[in-house]
């Protein structure tokens, strides 16, 4: 009795070892070219397959199979029925994966590098794929991702079109502003008045204390800019700017001037409203 006990005992500990190996931490945007499992199903068989970065569908999980984890720790695979890849977009989101350690992958059958990525990695190391994934890693927020490869893209063409201002938005979210003061500026010699690219400034202006400056940004694209999306976000960095350093006087003055961008836009109106009554009180 005390030998199959302690039988037990082992098999349960190989049990739990193995699946300790998988580490549900990662999420699916930090995933990009690895052999990744999902949490286990009712039957205890985790669905696993390999991230990848299309240039067209953006990020992509190749569905594999599934397997199970044996008494001993063993990783039994169970392909795909389905003749042919299996291809799923994946949205960025909290969904958490685990990789899936090199020690597995003869037991699963796979190699590090599926034979099949080599077609889309064929244009890897040009200026264009670089800007193309640092600006899908900025849109997921993973804007340290993104500043990687677009920092790789301007060594090769710092005049790349859209570099700079996408490097500035990278800085921007790491909250480098004075780095993205110092790109936006040069951006602008060339194209004074873009829109966007007249946003991050202003953006980074006012996180940077620089608030005249900023101002004196708005008002040029108040007055001078064709493209008016951005009119009431820019008056309302500058407004908060203001709002939390808790200069009234200078609050009130921008509130005024203005005005018909913070009232004409029904989500920020409301924040504008607010601040003005906190700052009252």
């Amino acid at each position: 009795m005390k030998k199959i006990f302690t039988l037990f005992v082992l098999l349960f500990v190989f049990n739990i070892s193995a699946q300790n190996q998988l580490q549900f931490d990662k999420k699916f945007v930090q995933s990009e070219d690895k052999w990744v499992a999902f949490s286990a199903d009712s039957t205890g068989a985790y669905p696993y397959g390999f991230i990848y970065i299309d240039p067209q569908a953006g990020l992509t999980f190749d569905y594999e199979g599934t397997f199970k984890i044996d008494p001993a720790g063993k990783f039994i695979p169970k392909r795909r029925e389905i003749d042919g890849q299996m291809k799923y977009r994946l949205q960025p989101n909290n969904n958490l994966v685990a990789f899936i350690s090199e020690a597995r992958f003869e037991e699963l059958h796979i190699n590090k590098i599926p034979e099949w990525l080599k077609f889309y990695k064929e244009d890897e190391g040009t200026v264009k794929r670089l800007y193309n994934w640092g600006f899908m890693y900025n849109g997921w927020n993973e804007c340290e991702k993104g500043l990687e490869y677009l920092e790789k893209a301007q060594k090769i063409d710092p005049e790349y079109k859209g570099l700079r201002v996408e490097l500035a938005f990278s800085y921007n979210c790491l909250k480098q502003y004075q780095k993205a003061v110092d790109i936006l500026k040069i951006a602008l010699q060339k194209e004074p008045l873009d829109a966007y690219t007249n946003k991050e400034l202003i953006y980074a202006e006012t996180k940077n204390g620089n608030l005249q400056d900023a101002e004196n940004v708005c008002r040029k694209v108040f007055k001078e800019c064709t493209e008016k999306t951005y009119n009431s976000e820019n008056a309302y960095n500058v407004l908060q700017a203001y709002y939390i350093k808790k200069d009234i006087e200078k609050f009130n003055r921008w509130f005024i001037e203005a005005n018909s961008y913070l009232m004409n836009d029904q989500k920020i109106k409301p924040l504008a409203e607010q601040m003005k009554v906190e700052l009252k009180q």
